[in-house]
């Protein structure tokens, strides 16, 4: 059996080992076609909007200055928007002044104005100030047009730059990447202060460098008078981007002009002004920070790299480790991914990897789940009708103490018997509706006596119980709580005999009085599921398990309703008033087995008196007309048959 068990858990093992095989290969494909689907690639880029700003980087040192066109200055200069280009003449008038190196002008001046404005603007631009442009796509059912505003063309004649600040936003309205644009706005801005931008793919990610307002900003009136508003030297040397810029950044389901979602806005839920948008390309540009996203076979390997390490960890088995692997994978991924933003400039999505981890360990633990599920209720099954719903639980919600194919344990096992119940079976054999009631009536509650007391029903014989303990559930008081349920079960049968003698005296006949043996052994037993490979019980068997068949047999032969084998009689003896009546040889021993019973009221000279008795009985110095006979059946009532079956048969031996 045991070796039937191995096969057994072998082929569990190995179904489970597939079913993992089967449910890795399933999420590579099913991821592989979750990717190409657009939401998956916004998911993507939503992890990278958490991890490239979760460590909350700033600007880098050096980078350029805003000066907002903010409310402030809007309320300082009392005019209406847009100003006079005279006034930005003035502005970049007063920053080469302070010292600004490169003057980057976010404003469109692609249509002429006031002539004499238009003549100061063309009079203070050269080659350190860029002029913005804006490239528009307009598509229509019949067409596609691309529309390009740039400056006045006496502007870019009077030597300043044309940058496009047109950016492109991804499809849920965040700016991710760098633009496309070799002419770019903040490409310009790098050229003309006299920085050579790396040639980068368009389509790179953009790393943000805080919310709103975290590069160095003063208001626009302010840059107007720099001597007297702002600190000294405070251009110097400084490359200057001029913009819309409100102080209280707008939010983002409130829109705002020139202002955009960033990586930032899931932290914050504010917008950033386009003129910050173009620092952060600058500083992108100037210091090489873009970020590259991983190709195909690295992703690939990432993903698969994640599936072999979740079928490692549910391999064996699943559990509450399990949550705690997982939590630390899923943390690993993203720490990984979070480090090669930093690191090394490239992002490898930890959503696939993740989404890959999560479906291998929960659809491998809904598995294991579904089998405890079945096997919970396999051991209901199978124990529900031979032992208390108490250790039924215990079985369920343990398996691990249920071992199942043959094991060698030390059991306790009792059998029990209606003495008699052939004649009374014979008297009813015309009714077997009230038979079958009676021995329902008189099984029904000798279960409840043993399942109350821990004991496992192996099986029915007619009349008869076999019960064991300390299986498939550890006992250790195993012998017991089966002498404590022989004695409950003489005490259910004097209940019942009560009952049918009131029903008997109801209906004017004669009761049917039922009295019961019971044998009770203690030793190895082999336990386990006995039978065929297509219907087997979970049973004992042994030498002990014999003995206590006989012992039960017995019983009537010394006149007691329980007899002890000589293991259980040691186990139960400080708990019990154990005497000892004979040794009687079982089929298949040589050596005689002592049988003890169980007395209630004994003092210690009658037991010591019995005692005496009993080792005159080994020696053959009893005589049927010994005084001690009658002396004992008084001292101890509860054996008097027993002595009286003593008598008998010495008389029936010739004795005198």
């Amino acid at each position: 059996m045991r070796v039937w068990d191995k096969h057994r858990q072998a082929r569990q093992i190995r179904g489970r080992h597939l079913r993992l095989l089967v449910l890795s290969l399933t999420t590579l494909i099913a991821i592989s076609l979750l990717s190409r689907l657009p939401a998956w690639s916004l998911l993507e880029l939503r992890s990278f909007d958490y991890l490239s700003t979760v460590d909350d980087p700033r600007p880098p040192p050096g980078g350029p200055v805003i000066v907002a066109i903010d409310e402030p200055s809007l309320a300082d200069i009392n005019a209406q928007w847009p100003w006079p280009r005279g006034l930005h003449a003035e502005l970049i008038s007063q920053l080469r002044a302070a010292g600004a190196r490169v003057i980057g002008l976010d404003i469109i001046m692609a249509e002429p104005s006031n002539p004499d404005n238009d003549a100061a603007i063309t009079r203070a631009v050269g080659p350190d100030v860029v002029l913005a442009g804006d490239e528009t796509l307009i598509e229509t059912p019949q067409a596609s047009q691309l529309i390009r505003a740039t400056p006045l063309p006496q502007l870019t004649d009077a030597g300043a730059v044309t940058g496009i600040a047109s950016i492109d936003l991804s499809g849920d309205g965040i700016f991710r990447r760098i633009p496309g644009y070799d002419d770019g706005f903040a490409t310009m801005l790098a050229k003309a202060s006299g920085v050579a931008p790396e040639a980068l793919p368009a389509g790179r990610l953009i790393q943000s460098f805080g919310p709103a307002r975290s590069y160095p900003t003063v208001s626009y009136y302010q840059a107007l008078d720099p001597k007297n508003l702002l600190p000294p030297d405070y251009f110097k040397d400084r490359v200057v981007l001029v913009g819309l810029s409100l102080q209280n950044a707008p939010e983002i389901d409130k829109g705002g002009v020139d202002a955009f979602a960033t990586p930032y806005t899931v932290h914050t839920g504010k917008l950033v002004s386009g003129v910050e948008i173009q620092a952060t390309i600058y500083d992108n540009i100037r210091r090489g920070l873009s970020i590259a996203e991983a190709g195909l076979p690295t992703v690939a390997a990432c993903i698969l790299i994640s599936v072999l390490l979740a079928a490692a960890t549910v391999w064996r088995s699943t559990g509450w480790l399990t949550v705690v692997n997982s939590a630390t994978a899923l943390l690993a991924f993203a720490a990984v991914s979070a480090a090669g933003i930093r690191l090394a400039h490239v992002f490898v999505s930890p959503l696939g990897p993740t989404v890959a981890y999560i479906s291998v360990v929960f659809g491998q633990a809904a598995f294991d789940f579904a089998e405890e599920r079945r096997n919970k209720r396999q051991i209901t099954r199978a124990f529900a009708q031979y032992i208390s719903p108490d250790l039924v639980k215990r079985l369920s919600s343990d398996p691990t103490q249920l071992k199942l194919g043959g094991e060698r344990r030390t059991l306790s096992v009792l059998f029990s018997d209606v003495r008699g119940f052939t004649t009374i079976a014979e008297t009813l054999k015309d009714d077997p509706e009230q038979l079958t009631g009676l021995i329902n009536r008189l099984l029904t509650p000798l279960s409840d006596v043993v399942m109350d007391h821990g004991g496992t029903i192996d099986k029915y014989m007619g009349d008869c119980i076999m019960a064991f303990w300390n299986a498939p559930l550890d006992d250790p008081d195993h012998a017991l709580h089966a002498v404590r349920a022989s004695l409950a079960m003489q005490a259910a049968i004097s209940r019942l005999n009560g009952q049918l003698e009131r029903e008997a005296a109801a209906l004017g006949r004669k009761p049917h009085v039922l009295k019961m043996g019971v044998g009770i052994n203690t030793g190895e037993c082999i336990v386990g599921n006995m039978g065929s490979t297509r219907r087997f019980d979970y049973s004992c068997l042994g030498d002990s398990v014999n003995l206590a068949s006989r012992l039960e047999g017995a019983s009537k032969n010394y006149g007691v309703a329980l007899l002890l084998g000589e293991e259980t009689a040691r186990l139960v003896a400080d708990a019990y008033i154990i005497v000892e009546l004979d040794r009687i040889i079982v089929k298949g021993r040589t050596v005689p087995s002592p049988i003890f019973t169980v007395v209630h009221k004994a003092d210690a000279k009658a037991l010591a008196a019995h005692q005496a008795f009993i080792d005159a009985k080994y020696a053959g110095t009893l005589a049927p007309s010994d005084v001690i006979f009658e002396k004992l059946a008084g001292d101890i009532p509860e054996l008097a048959a027993y002595y009286a079956i003593v008598q008998d048969a010495l008389v029936g031996d010739g004795g005198e």
